[in-house]
């Protein structure tokens, strides 16, 4: 039995997670307290809506209002996850103050505010756990910020989003549209009534800010991210790059050199063989390139009661276990020394040098292709494919498809802007970018 008294905690939110949060510590309750040294109780919660959670509340003093809770002083630990920037921000500041831990599965707030509330738990001495936050229960803050923390890591990507990878995995497999997809994910639940944050990739830009941030040691920052959604993707752009090789993922991409770094998430071109391109439905991934490990893989449920349970229940022990240490011996919030964050430029979009995939449609008479290829070539951006489709019956515009080396973003924009500048162009280019990802 441990010498010490059990550890208290509020949660301020009963919903999904929250209900999950209180059966995995109520089922493992016994291993929990071996690995933490202690026993932990939820003893407090609050909730918009008590009556309809499927939390186990057996024993815990319940209110409506979250701020009852993050200023009781029976209260440890505050596990916030009612989500959103306010009133989480404000809850999260206020618990610090008070002299209490923090724990949340909150993207959206620790990409905006991370900052913030990383300045104040330096200040208060206090941790704040964030695990959840991205990729549901994969372990891959926990993996780069301590796992990797003898590593330069030069890269990461992944699919951080369930939704959106649900949506293209249906679309390659079965051939369907992008709205009939759609309204299936949010049928069975993979998608809000607005589907905004999911498939327009700012839910994806959350996580990867928090990723960029603990790889790189700079700070977050959510409003440099370069973002680009997925509703533009049609069925024929999928087929396509599966006859070139290819598939079509939504990814966040952070990348890092003398120059600046990168952040951006978009639909992306990667070879079949890519270990990303076998990540299908719901699941998440990460792939991190360091340079003394090489590429590592990081899959798993990216969202979900129990598996963001599994997360939020690790950060809880990990603050246990800390409660009677040092402050200065804790791993920094963001992996570095909050005095050593580095302040490299995030890189502009045009500035992003990558491949691409480009769909022309265009009238089916001689010369076409070699306007085109004049344009490209003025600009020198080099050819890697090109397949010209047959035209449908009875129609006078055919398919033309063209895959380039890399090239700076701004060339491209210059040369696509060109291309749909001439007369037999009949539809805007479709520009979908294509990473390698370290297969040649």
């Amino acid at each position: 039995m441990s010498a010490y008294p059990p550890v208290k905690v509020g949660l301020l939110g009963l919903g999904t997670v929250g209900g999950g949060v209180t059966r995995v510590l109520s089922r493992n309750a016994g291993e929990i307290s071996r690995r933490a040294g202690r026993e932990i109780v939820i003893t407090h919660a609050a909730a918009r809506n008590l009556d309809t959670t499927t939390a186990n509340i057996a024993g815990m003093k319940l209110t409506e209002e979250a701020l009852d809770v993050v200023n009781d002083p029976e209260v440890s630990i505050i596990v916030e996850l009612m989500g959103g920037y306010e009133p989480a921000r404000s809850l999260v500041l206020q618990a610090l103050a008070n002299g209490k831990h923090v724990v949340t599965a909150n993207k959206a707030l620790i990409a905006k505010h991370g900052n913030e509330i990383f300045a104040t738990a330096q200040a208060t001495g206090m941790m704040v756990g964030f695990e959840a936050a991205v990729a549901g229960g994969i372990p891959i803050i926990k993996a780069i910020r301590e796992g990797l923390a003898g590593n330069r890591i030069e890269w990461v990507a992944g699919i951080i989003n369930g939704t959106a990878n649900f949506i293209l995995s249906e679309m390659r497999d079965k051939g369907r549209d992008f709205p009939e997809v759609l309204a299936e994910a949010q049928a069975l639940g993979y998608a809000e009534a607005d589907p905004t944050f999911d498939i327009e990739g700012i839910d994806a830009a959350h996580k990867l800010t928090i990723l960029a941030s603990i790889a790189f040691g700079i700070p977050l920052q959510f409003d440099r991210v370069y973002i680009e959604g997925i509703s533009h993707i049609t069925r024929e752009d999928v087929a396509y790059a599966e006859e070139l090789g290819y598939r079509i993922k939504h990814l966040g991409i952070a990348c890092c050199n003398d120059h600046g770094a990168q952040l951006r998430v978009h639909p992306t071109l990667i070879p079949k063989e890519q270990l990303l391109a076998s990540v299908n439905g719901v699941m998440n991934a990460v792939l991190v390139q360091a340079d003394a490990l090489g590429q590592s893989l990081y899959y798993g449920a990216g969202a979900g009661a129990e598996p963001t349970a599994s997360a939020v229940v690790a950060d809880i022990i990990d603050v246990v276990r800390t409660l009677t240490a040092d402050p200065d011996n804790r791993v920094p919030h963001l992996a570095f020394q909050p005095d050593a964050l580095s302040d490299l430029p995030v890189l502009p979009m045009t500035e992003v040098e990558t491949a691409y995939y480009l769909r022309l449609q265009a009238q089916d008479r001689p010369g076409v292709l070699a306007e085109v290829t004049r344009i490209l070539a003025d600009r020198d951006i080099s050819i890697e494919a090109l397949v010209q489709k047959e035209p449908a019956i009875g129609a006078s515009d055919v398919s033309i498809i063209l895959l380039t080396y890399e090239i700076q973003e701004k060339w491209m924009n210059e040369a696509i802007a060109a291309i749909e500048a001439l007369d037999a162009i009949c539809a805007p280019v479709t520009r979908i970018r294509l990473e390698h990802l370290g297969f040649d």
